[in-house]
């Protein structure tokens, strides 16, 4: 296991200070709203944790983490919050975390169980007595990072003894605590079975980035506003999720230029966060709108923008959004100040427009390059690991079809793509044919027609679900349907977003839930999933349904951040540029490839976007020099403060 670095004992956040007495009514609360939460060592090599405000007035704090008096809530760290408490059980401190970076606050948290661990093995408390005769001056040393002897030392059952999930009986606690704790209890033998599986991945995770994904979670960590770019497979949507884990909740807003993409990194749609409909209004129409109170407080409160799939947002509309930014929160800055942290593909699909006016792309708007800092480019494929399918791909990214291409793309007409009853997906150019072709091979099925309704959070808001959610509201399936998972389950078997799989059979009893026998080799019933999206007003809504969609057939536009195991696709009604080039990639391998009918004019490549990649590819090397730089300067500020 590598070992940690110092900010892993460190973590900036809101934090409210709750002592709580055994005959206390109500919890005397501090309320920090910036502060640095700081694992260290005091006078006596003890551990402590110090609050300190982040550059307010006010002296650190310091809390003892003595050895059977620390407990830990963490089931909300994916939204960067959990719960502290330290002290006896008649009278004890509460340190309520919350609006952390959730990837920053996983790893404190680990820190700390592994030292707290460490500390206490083998060792005595210092007496009270002993403390208060000692004549040594107070010192506070925050903590080293995790060394192998600290894991050696540190076993996950002593961690679970020390530092566990669950309460005592008896404990004053606020009303607010009682919610939190009731929620966040679990079974401690469930908690040491996790504990011991994903120790090594949460100290390790940030070695799973690439040099160049590293590179630019660091240029957003340093505050620039960043459009990362890369071809199908380069793990741009991995990369948009750490970069998400590594900012604070509250103040970050994550968007997609569609529902789909939106909800797949758990965000909402562009246009929702915006609230100025679709943007063909005037601006002074558009800025009336955006000053509606729950739309007002987003632009408000946000200070990082993520928009993702871009290359699908009109330019004219992102030249809309920045002087609504500018205008609704009173800042001249680009785009209102808001940090902006822009993904997507511009040799993918282009802008839907329904004018037969050309629409512009993103890069093409007024004020793009004002917002921009660093555009940058991941070019290291993973989701295909055959180089000569990896050559073709990229290849007809840029619009050209050599001979070779047309000679490999031919010749997977014949290719037997099908195993166990599992047919190729079709991929289709128009939604109308996705439908038509799914409903048509559903029919012709024989047996009994199974159907599962959503338990939607609000009914009324069906549509917006529908939109947004890659389930539909109403699943019917048979036996022998075609269908693929829309979530990923278990990525280590193979249980990902687009493994494609046949129902065998249901359930005789309960809920009747499918059981479907996936291409990688497994078999499963498929139970229901959560899916969880902000709504209008940045409102929460869920969804919860088979995590299962149709497999004979679905839209290119639909199959976009898929990875899918068998492709049938016909490309003779191909009419985007890029359009092909989506198709294509969506494939893991040329092996699970089938193309019928292909014609090699059906490849093309925008020649703005081709010009625009071009001046990128130039700006490479003197972005990385200047990116170096700035990040040696933040560090530096970081560290000095």
């Amino acid at each position: 296991m590598q070992p940690g670095s110092v900010s892993d004992g460190r973590v900036r956040c809101t934090v409210a200070i709750e002592h709580l007495g055994a005959a206390a009514a109500a919890p005397n609360r501090v309320l920090l709203r910036d502060a640095w939460v700081t694992l260290g060592r005091d006078e006596f090599r003890e551990l402590v944790l110090q609050v300190a405000s982040a550059g307010g007035p006010g002296r650190p704090q310091n809390f003892p983490l003595r050895r059977g008096e620390v407990r830990l809530f963490t089931r909300f760290m994916k939204e960067g919050k959990s719960s502290v408490q330290l002290g006896p059980n008649h009278n004890h401190v509460q340190l309520l975390l919350s609006n952390c970076p959730p990837d920053r606050l996983r790893r404190f948290v680990q820190t700390l169980r592994i030292k707290h661990a460490a500390a206490h093995r083998g060792t005595r408390p210092v007496a009270e007595r002993t403390r208060l005769l000692a004549s040594l001056p107070r010192t506070f040393d925050t903590v080293s990072p995790v060394q192998t002897r600290d894991l050696q030392q540190a076993s996950a059952r002593q961690a679970l003894t020390d530092v566990t999930s669950t309460p005592r009986n008896g404990q004053p606690l606020s009303c607010a605590s009682r919610k939190r704790i009731r929620s966040e209890s679990v079974d401690a033998k469930q908690v040491a079975e996790k504990q011991q599986v994903k120790k090594t991945w949460s100290m390790c995770s940030r070695a799973k980035l690439s040099q160049e994904q590293s590179m630019v979670l660091n240029a957003v960590l340093s505050g620039k506003n960043v459009f990362f770019t890369g071809s199908a497979g380069t793990g741009k949507s991995y990369l948009l999720k750490k970069i998400m884990a590594s900012l604070p909740p509250n103040s970050t807003y994550a968007t997609a230029s569609t529902g789909v993409a939106a909800c797949q990194i758990g965000g909402t749609t562009l246009h929702a966060f915006a609230g100025i409909g679709s943007g063909k209004a005037s601006l002074h129409q558009c800025i009336e709108l955006a000053q509606r109170p729950g739309i007002r407080q987003q632009w408000l409160n946000s200070r990082h923008l993520i928009i993702d799939e871009i290359s699908m947002v009109e330019g004219d509309f992102f030249d809309k959004l920045e002087a609504v930014a500018r205008a609704v929160r009173k800042c001249e800055d680009p785009f209102g100040g808001i940090q902006l942290i822009i993904c997507g593909d511009f040799l993918q699909l282009p802008p839907v427009s329904k004018s037969s006016e050309q629409p512009r792309f993103c890069f093409q708007a007024k004020s793009w390059r004002k917002c921009i800092h660093l555009n940058m480019e991941l070019t290291e494929v993973r989701r295909q690991t055959d180089m000569d399918f990896i050559s073709l791909l990229h290849t007809v990214r840029l619009g050209r079809c050599t001979e070779e291409v047309t000679r490999q793309l031919t010749l997977t007409a014949t290719h037997r793509v099908e195993k166990d009853g599992i047919l190729a997906t079709r991929l289709c150019t128009h939604k109308d044919d996705v439908e038509l072709t799914n409903a048509r091979r559903l029919d012709e099925l024989p047996g009994e027609r199974r159907s599962f309704k959503a338990v939607d959070s609000d009914p009324v808001l069906v549509k917006t679900l529908d939109a947004q959610c890659p389930v539909s509201s109403n699943i019917e399936l048979k036996q022998g349907a075609q269908v693929m998972l829309t979530k990923n389950l278990d990525v280590s078997q193979g249980l990902v977003n687009g493994a494609r799989g046949v129902v065998i059979g249901f359930e005789t009893e309960g809920k009747g839930l499918p059981k479907v026998r996936f291409l990688c080799g497994v078999t499963n019933v498929v139970g229901l999933e959560r899916w969880v999206l902000k709504g209008p007003g940045g409102t929460y809504l869920s969804r919860q349904q088979l995590p299962l969609k149709l497999a004979w057939a679905i839209s290119i536009h639909k199959s976009q951040g898929m990875s899918l195991d068998c492709v049938e696709i016909s490309l003779a009604r191909v009419f985007e540029f890029g359009q092909a080039y989506v198709a294509l990639s969506r494939a893991r391998s040329l092996a699970g490839l089938r193309v019928l009918d292909f014609d090699p004019k059906v490849v093309r490549a925008n020649p703005y976007v081709l010009q625009f990649y071009r001046h990128l590819k130039r700006e490479k090397f003197l972005t990385q020099a200047l990116l170096h730089s700035s990040i040696q300067a933040n560090k530096e500020n970081e560290e000095s403060a």
